[in-house]
């Protein structure tokens, strides 16, 4: 299953170039169903993992001019509260048997699995449904919503926190949508933000989690190379036209990993 593994990692990093997103839905169930790593153990590696491949592939965007500084700014400092928050205080008051139903027993791992399983069904969602401002991606005059920046900005940091997911599909639309970016520059702008979030949540974790610098670097390299091949891609094909299609296999990730963790355990 090493094999198998490490030939996934790559895909972490393209999805991340392609779409600016979409890297933390892979890591997880790469790390826990391909390498049997600890749901929690997995989280904090995916933090790393997302975050150090994000750092590389918003270089072009920033050589680019497709980062938006100030909105980074203002999304990520309310994320990297709630990641602290998160990661500091809800992940470890979780308990190791959170409850049981009849003879089945819903563990932490089993619990962050399945809501990571929720965050795909979602993510493939917003991946899936056509969105008009994508295709038009007309430059608009920027608005900044404080209140439901702050808002997005928590809930995308306890996401990120809990189950180590960089947010990256919750972050472009509402970047989209919210503050009127054009999609090339949320996506790089979602790259920055990830890459904060990520590193910091990684950071948070490390009082509490026992590395192994070997094979979390090793499984990061191949994720960069991914994301270099992922940017390259991105000039070529349009990133609306491989959303739907990545969209519908995190879909059916996102079912399997609910049937594996409830009827198939």
């Amino acid at each position: 299953m090493d094999i198998a593994g490490y030939s996934a990692s790559i895909f972490i990093g393209i999805s991340l170039g392609l779409i600016g997103g979409g890297g933390s839905i892979l890591t997880v169930p790469v790390l826990v169903y391909l390498f049997s790593l600890d749901a929690i153990l997995a989280t904090a590696y995916s933090l790393f993992i997302v975050g150090s491949t994000s750092v590389v592939g918003s270089f072009s965007y920033f050589k680019k001019g497709l980062v938006n500084i100030k909105t980074a700014i203002v999304f990520g400092i309310p994320s990297i509260a709630a990641i602290f928050l998160t990661r500091e205080y809800l992940l470890p008051a979780i308990p190791e048997d959170v409850f049981t139903i009849g003879s089945y027993t819903v563990t932490n791992n089993t619990l962050l699995m399945l809501l990571f399983a929720v965050l795909m069904i979602a993510a493939s969602y917003s991946m899936i449904r056509k969105d008009r401002q994508a295709d038009i991606e007309a430059v608009q005059k920027q608005q900044f919503y404080y209140f439901q920046i702050l808002l997005q900005g928590i809930f995308i940091g306890v996401v990120t926190g809990l189950i180590g997911a960089g947010g990256g599909f919750l972050i472009i639309p509402a970047l989209v949508h919210l503050l009127k970016l054009p999609m090339k520059t949320a996506v790089g702008t979602s790259l920055v933000i990830i890459s904060i979030n990520s590193l910091m949540g990684f950071l948070f974790s490390l009082p509490h989690t026992s590395v192994q610098w070997g094979f979390l670097l090793s499984i990061a390299s191949i994720a960069i190379v991914g994301i270099l091949i992922g940017s390259y891609l991105s000039t070529k094909i349009r990133s609306t036209k491989l959303k739907p299609s990545f969209g519908w296999f995190v879909l059916v990730m996102g079912i399997y990993i609910v049937l594996k963790e409830t009827l198939l355990k």
